[in-house]
């Protein structure tokens, strides 16, 4: 399977079931580290849906190079 098909399996985090529920614990962590990494601050994450926390990490992955090996492209 091509990285083109892979990634169009992956589901939007705006449709999934239990996206308007709060983040998860390992979410807020991660966006901890993320935040750190990325010099910016973490405030105001804890408020975030599991959707917007999951769009917030990949943001700060592509910031910090971390993630799936996109980053600078």
């Amino acid at each position: 399977m091509s990285d083109t098909e892979d990634r169009g399996r992956i589901k939007d985090p705006d449709d999934w079931k239990t996206g308007d529920e709060p983040m998860t614990g390992a979410q807020a962590s991660y966006l901890e580290t993320l935040a750190r990494e990325a010099g910016e601050p973490f405030d105001g994450f804890h408020s975030l849906t599991k959707a917007e926390a999951a769009i917030r990490i990949e943001e700060l992955q592509r910031k910090t190079g971390r993630g799936d090996g996109d980053a600078g492209d």
